[in-house]
């Protein structure tokens, strides 16, 4: 669902969100468009169990444990930072993720950034046996498959789509389903700039590019400016928008409309991603922080 942004922009300027946060309340966003297809091959493989990575906060973590108990497999999580394990009562997240049935192993960073090299997946595979394993943030092939499913024949109207960017899967099923008329435009939540090469391995088309200038010093970061235009924005379009993603690439939309970034006249279209679960989680460490906090959770 294609909602218009009800606030007035110089240069006749139209805004509009696609509202994939409503697509599920737990598999929301682009996490839904991501396990589609590979919910689908686990099945065919005849495989019962799937295993992922994530944080303490992954929106990954928590769609992946519903996916599971909705489709009827069981699902083991990698918890990143082994701190976690006789504490993580105090995480929403992974709360209800334990409640869909979830299991966690949970591991020091270190080992977890070796995730991906060949001794940690065959240890997991002798510990664990047949299973299937579900990248980290969700996007392989399949994911992108499933991302390329987001723009539909109503929205060819849009001059620009613009969405957050994470692992790179969701812009890239984007970039694929475009048209040649429409120039994609990704907000990376994390610093660097790695993701064009991860991009141009799948991307089909060269009608796109990064914007790295909103991550507010990093994946996770947050500041008072940041909480200060997420409660504005929820005030004038009752939209709630997270703080890691949707939020930091909103804040960057908005921000080049003002600065005239955009063309008289431009349609542009984002796309909501989901991850309001972490909500709750985040506005409790604001507060601890006696900082200021969203004024709407889940």
């Amino acid at each position: 669902m294609n909602q218009r942004v009800d606030i007035d922009f110089s240069n006749n300027i139209e805004l509009s969100i696609k509202r994939e946060d409503l697509l599920h309340p737990f598999i929301s966003g682009n996490k839904f468009r991501k396990l589609k297809y590979n919910l689908k091959e686990a099945k065919q493989l005849r495989l019962k169990t799937l295993v992922t990575f994530g944080g303490a906060f992954s929106n990954h973590i928590l769609a992946t444990a519903s996916a599971g108990k909705e489709y009827g497999f069981e699902t083991i999580g990698i918890i990143r930072g082994n701190e976690l394990e006789n504490n993580y009562c105090k995480n929403p997240t992974l709360v209800k993720a334990e409640e869909f049935g979830m299991k966690f192993y949970f591991v020091d960073r270190e080992s977890y950034r070796l995730k991906d090299k060949s001794d940690f997946f065959l240890n997991l595979k002798n510990e664990l046996n047949d299973f299937y394993l579900v990248p980290e943030g969700g996007t392989n092939d399949l994911a992108i498959k499933g991302c390329e499913e987001i723009l539909l024949e109503e929205d060819k109207q849009f001059d620009f789509v613009c969405c957050a960017v994470g692992t790179g899967g969701t812009i890239t099923g984007l970039i694929n389903s475009s048209r040649e008329n429409q120039k994609i435009i990704g907000f990376p939540a994390l610093k660097g700039d790695f993701l064009f090469n991860d991009i141009r391995k799948f991307a089909k088309k060269a009608n796109w590019d990064l914007n790295l200038n909103y991550h507010f010093s990093g994946y996770g970061k947050v500041n008072s400016e940041l909480i200060a235009f997420l409660n504005d924005f929820y005030n004038k379009t009752n939209i709630p928008l997270d703080p890691i993603y949707t939020g930091k690439m909103m804040f960057g939309v908005v921000e080049l409309i003002n600065k005239g970034y955009f063309p008289e006249d431009s349609k542009i279209l984002v796309i909501h991603t989901g991850g309001l679960q972490g909500l709750k989680g985040i506005n409790n460490m604001l507060k601890e922080k006696n900082s200021e906090f969203l004024i709407y959770e889940e």
